[in-house]
C-alpha cells in the first residue's frame, strides 16, 4: 500500500506524460533486486553495480574490433583521440539514460511511445530495430569468426550456434538477474586479461599512445580517416544501449522517493562510468595492439579480424598471442549477444507495448540478426563478413541521432523529470554532444554520396 509520500511521488511521475506508465520494463525482473537500507556506501554501491557492465559490453563488441583494427593498422595511434571523445560522450549519454529510467519508471522506448505521435514512434521503432539488427550482425559474425579461428567451425554453423544465447538468457533470468550480470562481468574480465598479455608482448610506443589521445585536424580533413573515425563513434556510442540502460537500472528496488531516486542516480552513474572507463581501456588496447604490430610492420591494410588473428603470432613471437586474441573475441561476441537480446526485448515491448512469451520474443529478436548473418556468410564468406562488420558500425552511427535527441529532450524537460531535469550546463553540454553526432553523420552522408 502506498504512503502519502509515495503517492505524491507516483503522481509526479505522470506529469508531462500523456498516459500512465504501462507494464514495467522487463517485467520479469523489474525491481527484483533489493538495496540495503543501511550500511556503508560501498555496500550500497555494490548492490547497484551491474547494469553498467551490461551496457559496457556494447562498447567492446566485435564491431569495435573491426573498426579499431582498421584504424590502428592504417593510421597508427592517431584515432585514440576518437576513442577517448566517443567514450566521454558515452559516459554522459548513459548517465542520462539511467536517470530517465530511475526518475520516470519508463525506459526510453516507452517514453518515445508516449511522447510522440504513433507514426513518429513507429518510425523510431523501425530505425531502432535496424540499428539492433546491424549491431547483432556484428556480434553474431564476430562470435562465429572466433569459433572458426579457434575450433575450425564453419562460419555458417558458428552463426547458428550463437542462437543458443536465447536459452542462456532465459535460464539465467529465471535464476535471477544477478546471474546474468555475473556472467557478463566474468566475460569482461576474461577480455581484459587477454589484452593485458597482448599489451606486454606487443611493446607499444608509450609516447605515441599519449600523442594519439590528442585530437588532430587530419581526422576531419582525411575522408578515409573520417570514415573509420565515425565507424568508431558508431561502435562506441551504441543507440540500443541507451534503451537497455534506461530499463535495467529499474531492476533495483530503490525507494520511490526524491531521496531514494537521487541515491539511485548517484550509484547508477558511478557504476556506468567505471564500467565504460574499463570498456575504453579495452577499446584502446585493440587499436594500440593493431598499431604496435601491423602499422609498425608496414601492414597498413589489415582490417580483417581473421587476418589479424593469423598475423599476430609471428609478429608477437608467440602462438599464445593469436589464441588469446581469439578467446577475447569469442568472449566479446558471447557477451554482446546476451545484452543485444535483452535490448531487442526492451525495444519491441516499449515501442509496441507487445507482450508475448519470453522465449518467443527472444527467438524473434535473434532471428532478425541470424538470418541476414547466415545469408552473408554463406554467400561471401570471411571477407564479406568483415566488410559487413565495419559497415554495421557506420549504420549504427547514422541511427544514433534518433536515440540521442529524444533522450536529451526528455531528460531536459521539467514537466517530465521535475526537479531531476538536466541543469542548464548539463542541458547545453548534452545538446552539444547531440549536435556533434548529427553533424558528423551528415558529413559522412555527404562524403558517401559524393564519392
Amino acid at each position: 500500500m502506498l504512503t502519502r509520500s509515495n503517492s505524491s511521488e507516483a503522481a509526479q511521475n505522470q506529469q508531462g506524460w500523456r498516459k500512465e506508465a504501462a507494464a514495467p520494463s522487463l517485467p520479469e525482473v523489474h525491481r527484483s533486486m533489493k538495496i540495503p537500507a543501511k550500511g556503508s556506501w560501498i555496500r550500497k554501491f555494490l548492490a547497484f553495480a551491474g547494469p553498467g557492465y551490461l551496457v559496457a559490453v556494447g562498447y567492446m563488441d566485435p564491431g569495435n574490433w573491426a573498426t579499431d583494427i582498421a584504424g590502428g593498422s592504417l593510421f597508427g595511434y592517431s584515432l585514440l583521440s576518437v576513442i577517448l571523445l566517443s567514450n566521454l560522450m558515452a559516459i554522459l549519454l548513459q548517465a542520462l539514460a539511467g536517470k530517465l529510467g530511475i526518475v520516470t519508471g519508463r525506459d526510453l522506448a516507452q517514453a518515445c511511445r508516449d511522447h510522440y505521435s504513433k507514426p513518429v514512434a513507429m518510425g523510431l521503432w523501425v530505425l531502432c530495430e535496424l540499428a539492433i539488427a546491424a549491431c547483432d550482425l556484428a556480434e553474431v559474425i564476430g562470435a562465429a569468426i572466433a569459433l572458426n579461428l579457434l575450433f575450425g567451425i564453419p562460419l555458417v554453423y558458428g552463426v547458428l550456434i550463437t542462437a543458443l544465447d536465447v536459452m542462456i538468457v532465459l535460464f539465467l533470468q529465471n535464476k535471477g538477474f544477478r546471474y546474468i550480470e555475473s556472467l557478463v562481468i566474468a566475460l569482461i574480465v576474461t577480455i581484459g586479461a587477454c589484452f593485458a598479455f597482448e599489451m606486454i608482448w606487443s611493446q607499444p610506443d608509450i609516447a605515441g599512445i599519449f600523442g594519439g589521445f590528442i585530437p588532430t585536424a587530419e581526422i576531419v580533413k582525411n575522408p578515409e580517416m573520417l570514415y573509420i573515425a565515425i565507424g568508431i563513434l558508431g561502435a562506441t556510442v551504441m543507440p540500443h544501449n541507451l534503451y537497455l540502460h534506461s530499463s535495467i537500472v529499474q531492476t533495483r528496488q530503490y525507494e520511490q522517493t526524491t531521496l531514494g531516486k537521487k541515491e539511485a542516480i548517484k550509484y547508477a552513474t558511478l557504476d556506468s562510468t567505471i564500467a565504460l572507463v574499463f570498456a575504453m581501456a579495452i577499446n584502446a588496447a585493440i587499436l594500440i595492439l593493431s598499431s604496435a604490430t601491423f602499422h609498425k610492420a608496414g601492414m597498413t591494410d589489415v582490417a580483417d579480424i581473421a587476418d589479424a588473428y593469423h598475423l599476430l603470432a609471428p609478429l608477437l613471437g608467440t602462438t599464445l598471442g593469436s589464441i588469446l586474441f581469439g578467446v577475447a573475441l569469442l568472449a566479446a561476441g558471447m557477451n554482446s549477444t546476451l545484452t543485444g537480446t535483452l535490448a531487442g526485448q526492451i525495444v519491441m515491448e516499449g515501442f509496441l507495448n507487445l507482450r508475448i512469451t519470453p522465449w518467443l520474443r527472444r527467438l524473434i529478436t535473434r532471428l532478425i540478426a541470424i538470418v541476414p548473418a547466415v545469408i552473408v556468410t554463406a554467400l561471401y564468406g570471411e571477407s564479406g563478413a568483415t566488410d559487413l562488420l565495419i559497415l554495421s558500425q557506420v549504420i549504427l552511427s547514422l541511427q544514433l541521432s534518433f536515440a540521442v535527441v529524444p533522450l536529451v529532450q526528455f531528460t531536459s524537460d521539467k514537466a517530465k523529470m521535475g526537479e531531476f531535469a538536466n541543469a542548464g550546463w548539463l542541458k547545453w553540454l548534452a545538446w552539444i554532444v547531440a549536435t556533434v553526432i548529427m553533424g558528423l553523420n551528415l558529413y559522412l552522408l555527404f562524403q558517401t554520396f559524393s564519392g
